[in-house]
């Protein structure tokens, strides 16, 4: 599938509005669901074992969506043929009182994943530039306020652009995913939680609370796209309406990025494949 069409870099400005929801309209549930899905999760296992073998690139996943748009579910579906101990998945919540004493990269930085680990956030960075400009945080925060000015969110979209481009040329490659759910979608999967029983541990007041702000969700998220996309870290819109169509477009996302960089497996030298072959003769001489 081809993923360069759900991809903002920055170029041309965008609006948020003009991303379809929905998807998959040329594409066969069954299909997906029994056959295509499970071929690019075992094409992305092989990569990840070539990755963490090679010990020298990392990826960074970033996730980021209104509530109920399947971040949980993208995690658990796309993921989980992958070996554990090469994947991290780190969810940011509210910033502890630890963490509001740092600047809001400071928490990012400590959870990013090693060379050879593919890491997964659900949320990040960039709640500090939607949730925070939604509801003006910042006015809040330990921030000094001579430094809270209205040029304080343009400010920030420079400093993660910059700090994305440090990671990329510090050898970790980050795919950003926005799940871009409709309104109408949100408030049926929310209802969901109420109404079946099985999902009502999932159910939060709060996320009524968020959906009435959801224009200046939508309005920060259009900032966003606009301001830290880039040809190097750029945004993919994945329509999220239909799940598994998301969770297949995410999965062709995270394979194209592994395929691109073409982790290998590291070359004995000649000394160490002398080992190998004393350390055989050895085994095969013990019987």
């Amino acid at each position: 599938m081809e993923t360069a069409k759900y991809m903002v870099t920055g170029k041309e400005k965008v609006s948020i509005g003009a991303f379809p929801t929905r998807g998959g309209d040329d594409l066969n549930k069954k299909e997906v669901q029994e056959k295509l899905m499970g071929e690019n999760i075992q094409k992305m296992a092989a990569l990840q074992e070539r990755l963490y073998a090679e010990n020298e690139h990392a990826v960074l996943i970033v996730l980021q969506a209104m509530d109920a748009a399947g971040k949980d579910g993208t995690i658990k579906h796309v993921m989980t043929g992958l070996n554990p101990q090469g994947t991290q998945v780190v969810s940011f919540k509210v910033p502890s009182s630890e963490e509001s004493d740092h600047d809001y990269l400071w928490r990012i930085v400590k959870a990013l994943p090693r060379r050879g680990e593919i890491g997964i956030f659900n949320r990040s960075h960039y709640e500090d530039v939607i949730v925070a400009r939604v509801h003006d945080l910042v006015s809040g925060s330990q921030i000094p306020q001579e430094l809270i000015t209205p040029e304080i969110w343009n400010q920030r979209y420079r400093q993660i652009r910059d700090f994305e481009r440090y990671l990329e040329e510090n050898g970790v490659t980050v795919v950003k995913i926005f799940l871009h759910v409709s309104k109408d979608e949100q408030r049926d999967r929310l209802l969901a939680r109420i109404n079946e029983e099985e999902k009502n541990w999932k159910f939060s007041s709060g996320d009524i609370q968020e959906r009435k702000y959801w224009d200046q969700y939508q309005e920060a998220y259009e900032h966003l796209l606009n301001h830290t996309a880039t040809p190097e870290a750029p945004w993919y819109v994945v329509p999220a309406d239909r799940k598994w169509f998301a969770r297949y477009l995410v999965s062709q996302i995270v394979l194209d990025t592994l395929e691109k960089i073409n982790p290998q497996f590291p070359e004995l030298s000649p000394q160490e494949r002398a080992v190998l072959a004393e350390c055989r003769r050895i085994l095969e001489e013990d019987k």
